[in-house]
């Protein structure tokens, strides 16, 4: 598998900055020590203070996240605020201090022999190709909701856009521009909200293209250890925490919608 082991526990970063990327929120934050991370993989993250002590003792769990950008000693993640984890992240300020345990799980695999890498995002899931494109350039193909949450997409080069109400770009799915490329010598790596990706799976599939998608799933450790966020495959269930977030689109019976 195409992974980085990290050391078992975590460690205490330091938030640097936070600012907008439309209607996402850009966390930096230090990371001493920390070894450098292969596209795909991610990281569970919890502030130093104030987390668990709030209504209702919320958040009170590490939340997981891909991360964007890596560099010696610092790390970049983008955000939607959707709930108190990430809401809790977003409002972090210079200085808090930030834990930190990654990198974790299996990442992307180089392409197969004679076929280009073509990347296909779905809103936030643009996270974790970011990164595979700094490292294996290839087009991609972004779909978002609007114009304010496809602003980023110039996190990204060499981007055909396309928006749900059609406020940028091509006005429709992605996986419509997915169609459209599936006939061309092309390994598809993706992610995004579960019915995109099991829209991906089926399209490749049946096409006979290989898949490689990157899943979410709620976690409550990131190594295995609770097993709550197991998917079924084709061979029985698997973590996504360990044996992914990465998988085979030809192994799974079908994207889990959690």
């Amino acid at each position: 598998m195409n992974r980085t082991l990290a050391p078992f526990d975590r460690r205490r970063g330091e938030v640097e900055q936070v600012d907008r990327v439309g209607a996402y929120l850009r966390l930096l934050c230090s990371d001493p020590g920390g070894p450098a991370p292969r596209p795909g993989q991610f990281y569970m993250l919890a502030l130093a203070a104030e987390w668990g002590g709030g209504a209702d003792e919320r958040p009170y769990l590490p939340r997981a996240f891909s991360y964007l950008r890596h560099e010696p000693g610092r790390l970049e993640f983008l955000l939607e605020d959707v709930g108190p984890g990430t809401h809790r992240l977003g409002a972090a300020r210079p200085g808090e201090g930030i834990w930190l345990l990654g990198p974790l799980g299996a990442g992307f695999a180089a392409p197969r022999e004679g076929r280009a890498p073509l990347l296909v995002g779905g809103g936030i899931g643009i996270v974790p190709l970011a990164p595979l494109q700094a490292d294996m350039p290839g087009p991609a193909l972004l779909g978002f909701r609007d114009a304010a949450h496809a602003a980023a997409g110039e996190l990204m080069a060499d981007v055909t856009l396309c928006t749900d109400d059609g406020s940028a770009g091509h006005h429709g799915l992605v996986t419509e521009l997915l169609a459209a490329r599936l006939d061309e010598p092309v390994e598809v790596y993706a992610c995004g909200p579960p019915a995109m990706l099991e829209a991906v799976r089926l399209m490749t599939t049946q096409r006979g293209v290989p898949a490689q998608l990157a899943l979410e799933s709620g976690m409550a450790c990131g190594f295995g250890a609770c097993f709550g966020c197991v998917v079924p495959t084709r061979d029985g269930y698997v973590r996504v925490c360990v044996d992914g977030p990465v998988l085979e689109a030809s192994d799974l019976e079908a994207v889990p919608a959690h």
